[in-house]
C-alpha cells in the first residue's frame, strides 16, 4: 500500500517535534585521510555562524544496479538490447518514506525544531537550517576554516558521526569532509583538474608543415586515413537520422569553425561549412574572444576527428557546459541528461558543483537544467579528476548515474589520461591517501575507475613502423593512463580477464604501490593517441593524448549502432559485459609491447590479453561490426 509522504512527514513531526534528546549509538560515517593539497586549517569556526547541513538520502535499490545492467547488456542475457524508460529508472530508484522517517525522527528528537526541517520535493535531501554549535553537536564532529594558497576559504571537518540506526539511511552529509571539485577555469591545475589541463590534449610545440597523407608516414602523423586503415574502418552511415553522437566540452573550452573547416579542406572530409549541432547546457557559449591551444585544442581535436570517422553522413553533437562567468561540473551535465539525477541522493553538493542560477555578472540567470537534453547514443569525454579528488561517496553517486545512463541504452566513453599511472598534475599518492609529486603509490582517475563506463587509453605505431604492423602502447609525450581503483570493486565481467594478468604478470612492487584487493581496473580498450594532425588556431598542430583515443572509439561505436539501427535493432548501451565476453575475443587488436610508467615505475606492462595498459586492445571494426549484429 502507497503511504502518503504528505502524512508520513507530518506524523513524524507532531510525534517527535516535543521529544528530549535520546542517547543513541554512534557510528564514524566518513572520514578524510589527509587534507587535499594546497589547503591548512587556519581557524575555527564561529560556534555562531549559520551552517546549512544537508543529508543525502540513500536509494534503497542501488544495490542492484549492475545485476539490473547485465540483465540488458550481457550478451546471454534474454533481454540484451531491453533497455530502460527514464520512467523506469526513476521509479526503481525512489528514496523510501522508511528512510525519510528514521533521518526525520533522529533530527526532531535531537531538538532540531519542525520549522528548520525542509524535505526536497522529490524526497532525496533533508535540509537543516542550523549553526555551528548545533551541527557539531549532530555530527559529532569540529568544524573549521581551511584556506587555500590562493586565497580562497572553505569549511569542512576531519570527519564526523551518525547514530548507528540512521547511518544506513544517509548517503552523506554537507558541508563535512568534501573540498571543492568543480571543473573551473580559475582552478589550479595542480590542485584541482579543468577542463583543457584535465588530460589533454598535449603538444610537442610548433605546426605541422607539408602533411604526406600516404599511410606509410602515419608513424609520424596521424590523419583520418591513418586510423582507418588501422581499425578497418570502410563503413559509411546509412541511419544518420536515427543515430546520434555527443561530445563533452565545458566553457571555456570551444571550437573554432574556421579551424573545423581547415580540417576538412585539407583531408576531403566533405564537412567543409558543416558546423557541429550545439546543444548550450547552463549558458554553455562557444566563445571566440579566447584563442589558443588550452582553450580550443580539445573541443577541436574531440570534433574534427570523430566527424571525419563518422563523415558528413552522421551529424556530431557538442555539448557545450557552463556559462563563461563559472563553468560547470560533470554533475552539471548530467543533471541536464537526466532529470532524476539533479535530485538523486540529495542533488548537486554546492561544496562540489556549480549553482544556478548563477547570479554573478555575466552568469546564467536561468533556472538548473534537469532532463532538459536527450542523451546521444554514444557520449564522449576527454575530462576528469584524479579519483583521490574526491571522496569514495561522491564518485560512487556519479558512478551510479552513468549506469543508469547504460541502463537507458547509452554508452558513456571515457580518457584515462595521459600521465601512466600518475594522477593529473603528475601527482601520486603518499601512504596517508594525500597526493604529492613525491608519492610512490599509484594514482587512477576518474570517471575512467567507474566500472559503468568504458575506459580508452592510448597506443601508437611504432617509429618507422607500418599501419600493417601491430602498435604499441604510447610512449611519445605521454603515456596510457592505467591502473586499479581504490573505491571500486572489480565487476563481474572483468573479473576474468584482471585475474589472469595478476597472475601472470603482476609486477613485483612494495605492498601499496596499487590495489591489489580486487578493484575494478582500466582502460578498457585503447585507441591511437599519438601524433594527431588537428587544426588549432589556423594551424596545423600536432596533438597527443587520451584526448584524441576517447573521440575515436566513441565514433567508431556510433558506426556500430547505424548498422543495428539500420536493420531495426536497439544501440549497444553500455558495452563491456559484451566485449569482456568469449564471444568478441577476436574484435581487438591485442597490444603486447609498452609500459604506462610513473610514480618512480615503470608501471604496467602490455602484454597478451588484457593489461592496465591498452585494456582489451584496439578495435578491430570488421569483427566488433559482425559480432555485434548478431545480437538481439
Amino acid at each position: 500500500m502507497r503511504c502518503s509522504l504528505v502524512a508520513l512527514v507530518s506524523l513524524a513531526l507532531g510525534l517527535a517535534a516535543s521529544a528530549s534528546p535520546t542517547a543513541f549509538p554512534w557510528t564514524l560515517h566518513e572520514k578524510r585521510s589527509s587534507i587535499p593539497v594546497g589547503w591548512s586549517p587556519t581557524h575555527k569556526l564561529d560556534s555562531t555562524a549559520t551552517i546549512p547541513l544537508r543529508f543525502a538520502l540513500t536509494q534503497p535499490n542501488i544495490q542492484d544496479i549492475e545485476k539490473h545492467l547485465y540483465d540488458v547488456s550481457h550478451p546471454d542475457s534474454p533481454n540484451y538490447g531491453n533497455h530502460w524508460t527514464a520512467g523506469q529508472v526513476a521509479a526503481t530508484f525512489a528514496p523510501s518514506p522508511e528512510t525519510i522517517k528514521a533521518v526525520l525522527d533522529w533530527l526532531l528528537s535531537s531538538g532540531v525544531e519542525p520549522a528548520r526541517v525542509k524535505l526536497s520535493p522529490t524526497r532525496g535531501w533533508i535540509d537543516v537550517s542550523s549553526n555551528v554549535k548545533e551541527a557539531e553537536s549532530l555530527l559529532r564532529t569540529n568544524y573549521n576554516v581551511y584556506t587555500h594558497d590562493s586565497g580562497k576559504e572553505h569549511v569542512a571537518c576531519e570527519s564526523y558521526h551518525l547514530p548507528a540506526h540512521v547511518a544506513p539511511h544517509v548517503d552523506f552529509v554537507t558541508p563535512t569532509i568534501h573540498f571543492d571539485a568543480k571543473l573551473s577555469k580559475r582552478s589550479n591545475p595542480q590542485i584541482v583538474p579543468k577542463p583543457g589541463n584535465a588530460f589533454g590534449p598535449k603538444t610537442t610545440g610548433g605546426t605541422i608543415g607539408t602533411i604526406l597523407k600516404e599511410l606509410e608516414n602515419c608513424h609520424t602523423t596521424i590523419t583520418p586515413d591513418c586510423l582507418r586503415a588501422l581499425y578497418g574502418v570502410a563503413y559509411v552511415p546509412v541511419a544518420g537520422d536515427k543515430n546520434s553522437y555527443g561530445v563533452v566540452e565545458y566553457t571555456p573550452q570551444a571550437y573554432l569553425q574556421s579551424d573545423l573547416d581547415m580540417f576538412a579542406k585539407e583531408f576531403n572530409t566533405g564537412l567543409e561549412g558543416k558546423p557541429p549541432k550545439v546543444v548550450s547546457i547552463l549558458g554553455g557559449v562557444v566563445q571566440t574572444v579566447n584563442q589558443s591551444f588550452g582553450y580550443n585544442a580539445e573541443s577541436d581535436l574531440d570534433i574534427q576527428y570523430a566527424s571525419a570517422i563518422l563523415t558528413a553522413k552522421q551529424n556530431v553533437t557538442v555539448y557545450q557546459v557552463g556559462d563563461l562567468a563559472q563553468g560547470a561540473s560533470f554533475n552539471n551535465f548530467l543533471d541536464a541528461l537526466d532529470g532524476t539525477y539533479c535530485t538523486f541522493e540529495g542533488g548537486d553538493d554546492p561544496w562540489y558543483d556549480y549553482i544556478y542560477p548563477d547570479t554573478s555578472p555575466g552568469g546564467w540567470t536561468g533556472p538548473q537544467e534537469c532532463g532538459t537534453v536527450k542523451p546521444a547514443n554514444v557520449i564522449s569525454s576527454s575530462y576528469g579528476y584524479n579519483e583521490a579528488d574526491l571522496s569514495a561517496k561522491y564518485a560512487t553517486r556519479q558512478c551510479v548515474e552513468y549506469g543508469k545512463l547504460g541502463l537507458m541504452g547509452v554508452t558513456v566513453i571515457s580518457g584515462t589520461g595521459d600521465s601512466g599511472v600518475e594522477g593529473n598534475g603528475d601527482m601520486c599518492l603518499n601512504p596517508d591517501g594525500s597526493q604529492s609529486a613525491t608519492g610512490t603509490g599509484f594514482n587512477p582517475t576518474f570517471p575512467g575507475v567507474c566500472p559503468f563506463v568504458t575506459a580508452v587509453g592510448a597506443t601508437q605505431i611504432r617509429p618507422n613502423a607500418s599501419i600493417l604492423e601491430p602498435e604499441i602502447a604510447c610512449q611519445d609525450h605521454i603515456y596510457s593512463g592505467g591502473g586499479f581503483s581504490n573505491y571500486f570493486a572489480i565487476p563481474d565481467y572483468q573479473k576474468a580477464a584482471v585475474t589472469g594478468y595478476l597472475k601472470n604478470y603482476t609486477p613485483n612492487y612494495p605492498a601499496g604501490t596499487f590495489n591489489t584487493s580486487g578493484s575494478r581496473a582500466y582502460p578498457d580498450l585503447s585507441a591511437n593517441g599519438a601524433h594527431y594532425a588537428v587544426a588549432i588556431d589556423g594551424q596545423m598542430t600536432p596533438a597527443f593524448g587520451t584526448s584524441a583515443s576517447a573521440p575515436v572509439v566513441g565514433a567508431i561505436l556510433a558506426l556500430v549502432n547505424d548498422a543495428r539501427i539500420a536493420l531495426g535493432k536497439k544501440p549497444i548501451g553500455f558495452i563491456n559485459p559484451t566485449i569482456y565476453s568469449s564471444k568478441f575475443t577476436k574484435a581487438f587488436h591485442d597490444i603486447t609491447n609498452g609500459t604506462n610508467p610513473g610514480c618512480g615505475t615503470m608501471g604496467f606492462n602490455s602484454t597478451k590479453g588484457w593489461d592496465p595498459v591498452t585494456g582489451l586492445g584496439t578495435p578491430n571494426f570488421p569483427v566488433l561490426l559482425a559480432e555485434w549484429l548478431t545480437l538481439a
